[in-house]
This record gives C-alpha cells, sequence and structure tokens, in this order.
C-alpha cells in the first residue's frame, strides 16, 4: 500500500482560528479521506506553533504565563478541529519536549556546518506576523502582510546563510514544475524573492525568551521559522545523523504541505533549503491555497468581520459549513464567505438538489413498492445518460482530486445529484405507478435512482462524511468503498430501504 504523508500548516496560538483559518484543515481532510478511499496509507499532521514574541506579551497581557496562555488557545484550536470532523492523525504542538529537542538538534547541526553564523539585526519589524521587513518591502510604511505598524530593531541574532543555497533552489524549482502549486504561486516566489537573490535568514532572538533556547548560546532562543517548519519532520521522528524512526523513513518525504498562500515563501525558500542542508530530500509538492474573504475583505478580528467555525456549526451543522468552504473556494484565486452566501448555498446545493432527492426517492419507493427496491431490468434511453453522468462522474472527481482541484471534484459528484433529480422529471415515476403495466418500468426507474445515489455518496464521504454516513442508513447500503464505482449496479436488488429524514433544513429567509 503506498504512503501519503500530508500537512497543513501549524495554527498559531495567539488566538481562536476563525473561519477563514479553518478552511485549511477542511481542504486537508478532504484530501487526506480522498486518499484513503483510494487505498493509500494516509498520514495526515496538523497542530499548532506556539513560541514567540507574540505570544509572550499575549500571555503577560493576561498575566498568566505563556505556557498556560498556550495550552487554552491549542485547547480551543483542536476542538474546533474536531467540531469540523477532521481526520487527523497526528494533532502536534511545538512545545513538546521531544520536538523542542531536536529542534536544538538542528540549529546545532546548521551552526556546526557553518550554515549559521553570529551578527547584528538592524531593521523594522512586525511583532503580530514575526517578519523582518526592508524599507523597500513595506507597504504605505506598514508591514506589507497585515499592514499594522512595525518598528525599528536592532538585536544580537543567529543568522542562516540562504544566499548560499539561492542557486540550488532556484535550479531545484526550475527542474520540479510540479513542487509549488498553483502556477501562479511559483511565479511569485521566484520573480519576488528568488530572482533578485536570497536575504540571509535572522534565526534567533534575544528581545524575548518565550522559545527554544540555543543550547550554545543561552542569551537566544531559537526564532520561529527553524522551530515552525522542523514540526514536519521532528514528529514522525526524525534525528539528526541518520538515527530517525522506522516510521519516519516511511512517510518523509512528505507528499503535500498544504498552506495558506500567505506563509508560501517560508515553505518555499526557507524550508526546502533547510532540508537541503540537513540532507533530507524535498517534500512532494507545496500547495499554496487562496484566502476565504468575509464579504470580499480579508477576515480579521481587529476589522470586526469574523465569523467562527464552531457557532456556524452550532447553526447550521458541520457538513453545511464544510460543503461551503470546499465548493466556494476557487482553485488559485480568493473566496468569499458572508451568511448569505452561507445559505443560499445550504439552500440551493443541500437542501434542495440533494436532501431533496433522497427524500423523494425514498418517498417513492415507501408509497410505490412498500420500501423495496427491485431492478426488473427495464430500460430506457433515460438510463444510459444516467448512468454514463455516474461513470464520468467519477472519472472527473478522481482527476480533480490529482490537481487539488477539490470544488471541481465536489461539482462533479454534485452532477449525479442533479442529473437524478432530472431522470426523475423525463421518467415520471407518479405517471408509471398508475399503470400496472408499466410497475416493472417504476421498479427499474427507482432502482436507478438509489443506484446513482449510493454511487454519489461513495463519492461524497471524503467531503461530507456525516451526511454520506446518514444516506447509506436511508438506502441500506453497505456498498461504500471507492472498487463499487467500477460499473453502475452494485446496489444489491431486493433491498427495503428506511424510512427518509430530512438531510439540510431549508433556512427561510428572516
Amino acid at each position: 500500500m503506498d504512503k501519503y504523508y500530508i500537512t497543513t500548516a501549524i495554527a498559531y496560538t495567539s488566538s481562536k482560528p476563525h473561519i477563514g483559518n479553518t478552511y485549511e484543515i477542511v481542504l486537508a481532510d478532504a484530501i487526506a479521506r480522498f486518499k484513503r478511499l483510494q487505498g493509500y496509507d494516509v498520514y495526515f499532521q496538523t497542530g499548532t506553533d506556539e513560541h514567540g514574541e507574540k505570544i509572550e506579551l499575549k500571555a503577560k497581557e493576561k498575566g498568566i504565563e505563556p505556557q498556560e496562555y498556550v495550552d487554552d488557545i491549542a485547547g480551543q484550536i483542536k476542538t474546533i478541529w474536531d467540531i469540523m470532523n477532521t481526520s487527523y492523525d497526528k494533532f502536534v504542538r511545538t512545545t513538546d519536549k521531544n520536538h523542542e529537542r531536536v529542534v536544538q538538534d538542528i540549529f546545532k547541526k546548521f551552526y556546526d556546518q557553518d550554515d549559521i553564523y553570529k551578527g547584528e539585526y538592524v531593521g523594522l519589524y512586525c511583532t503580530p506576523c514575526e517578519s523582518f521587513w526592508t524599507e523597500s518591502q513595506l507597504v504605505d510604511g506598514k508591514c506589507p502582510d497585515c499592514g499594522r505598524e512595525v518598528k525599528e530593531t536592532k538585536e544580537e541574532a543567529y543568522f542562516f546563510r540562504m544566499s548560499k543555497y539561492s542557486k540550488w533552489l532556484a535550479d531545484y524549482i526550475d527542474s520540479h514544475p510540479e513542487f509549488i502549486q498553483p502556477e501562479s504561486r511559483k511565479n511569485e516566489i521566484m520573480n519576488n524573492f528568488i530572482k533578485p537573490g536570497l536575504q540571509d535568514l535572522c534565526v534567533s532572538r534575544t528581545s524575548f525568551k518565550w522559545g527554544i533556547p540555543v543550547t550554545f548560546d543561552d542569551k537566544h532562543v531559537i526564532y520561529v521559522w527553524i522551530d515552525a517548519l522542523s514540526n514536519y519532520i521532528t514528529f514522525p521522528g526524525y534525528e539528526i545523523d541518520g538515527k530517525e524512526s522506522d516510521f519516519f523513513k516511511k512517510v518523509w518525504p512528505a507528499d503535500l504541505h498544504l498552506i495558506g498562500k500567505d506563509i508560501l515563501r517560508f515553505h518555499t525558500i526557507y524550508w526546502p533549503i533547510m532540508l537541503h542542508a540537513l540532507g533530507l530530500e524535498m517534500p512532494k509538492q507545496i500547495f499554496g491555497h487562496p484566502w476565504l474573504l468575509f464579504d470580499n475583505d480579508k477576515m480579521s478580528k481587529s476589522r470586526g468581520n469574523v465569523s467562527y467555525a464552531d457557532d456556524l456549526v452550532k447553526e447550521y451543522g458541520a457538513d453545511a459549513v464544510r460543503f461551503y468552504v470546499l465548493h466556494e473556494m476557487p482553485f488559485a484565486s480568493d473566496g468569499n464567505f458572508s451568511i448569505d452566501l452561507l445559505e443560499g448555498s445550504i439552500n440551493a446545493n443541500l437542501a434542495n438538489t440533494l436532501g431533496n432527492l433522497v427524500n423523494r426517492t425514498i418517498g417513492m419507493l415507501n408509497k410505490y413498492n412498500d420500501g423495496i427496491v427491485e431492478n426488473k431490468e427495464v430500460t430506457d434511453s433515460f438510463d444510459e445518460d444516467l448512468i454514463n453522468t455516474c461513470l464520468n462522474a467519477k472519472e472527473e472527481a478522481f482527476a480533480k482530486m490529482n490537481d487539488l482541484k477539490v470544488a471541481d471534484a465536489l461539482d462533479s459528484v454534485f452532477r449525479i445529484f442533479s442529473r437524478s433529480n432530472k431522470y426523475i422529471d423525463e421518467t415520471t415515476p407518479w405517471i408509471l405507478a398508475k399503470d400496472e403495466n408499466s410497475k416493472d418500468r417504476l421498479n427499474t426507474v427507482l432502482y436507478n435512482l438509489i443506484e446513482a445515489i449510493r454511487y454519489g455518496t461513495v463519492l461524497l464521504q471524503a467531503f461530507l462524511p456525516e451526511t454520506a454516513e446518514e444516506i447509506f442508513r436511508q438506502i441500506n447500503s453497505e456498498d461504500k468503498s471507492f472498487d463499487t464505482l467500477d460499473k453502475f449496479g452494485y446496489y444489491k436488488s431486493g433491498t427495503k430501504v428506511n424510512d427518509a429524514k430530512v438531510l439540510f433544513q431549508r433556512i427561510e429567509k428572516k
């Protein structure tokens, strides 16, 4: 069985994540679930990034220790990941003692092989983003990432010789076109950062204490990037000098790092260079996903335009929220979120297209046939198009998921449900039910509908797992594996369906 190692970026424990932050874990979960259904041995890692000046300051404001502060926020993040029904295998925290020890070993190794040197940092620093900037990188004199004020900073620091690896990295990216996706992100990294020449990177700080100490110079703590990025290797069992665990040897290199486009340069410049300096293979792909905006504006607590996943799930259910963030996010451009758009999506796609189809079909079976599904094989030209829609949707969904075009894959699945609704209108079961001579044809139509629902639901499992389980229960089917998609007709003739229950309530505008 082939392995598949997928990671999200680790969430920063400065505050509770909003729905825009939550999109990434749901996207990763859909990919991980789909890969498992395809037969891969999946390892799915997520977690929290827990060190830094910002956290030290926030803990001080609350009058508590930083560890107590991050314990609380990490707990909130994990709870939201669980509320969203995400199937991660490992939830990591960078305050883990073993992680801290291996990060110290990695830092020392870099220093011993002259990849790290001591110097002095003089420049402009954004505390919320934990990023250093040059004057020319500022936008209107402010941080280009978050738009906040920067402050002049001068302190002793260790630096990583990024410049030493500039040519190697450019050559690697050029010769591995699949490495950075989408293509537009690759061009941005090459043109904006690598071609102008890489700056050496500040990798330690002395102005705060909440970090992993440098073992050979205790004035310094290891700065965010060597600490946070290393989680992808430390938790599976990396050790320096070839002492890594069997599990690490099995899963590394990662197949996919799924990250927000705002941290792309850290993952496509700093991380590959660090791995190269450690003598490790590169991850196979780094995907910089777009942002989920709120009414076309970047979500931010300071702007007061955030929604939280736990509140939305309480109101609409986990699968409704999952569907929205997966379906409404384009592959390479930002998506948009608002309560009106969410409710419109629930009504159009989940209540009407999917819920209505399942409800009507089971209702007709119970009304006309005591709930028994029998394939009498009395066919018509309408049947062929329904069957082809199912088989084509499978091929399309597989191809789209392979390209990480998750919204498009979900569209392919819903094409089955839309086509099934049209099939009801074409075949008019309520008219067939009035004619005793059309009984076998009616049975065949209802069988085809239940099989189309089953077929689509097998694919739906990766995206809406709770809804898929409920549909399988209602149609009384255990044929859930991708192996049952190689043909149309796996549903067992003679099976009795269960009672229909509403999958998604239609939302009436207040």
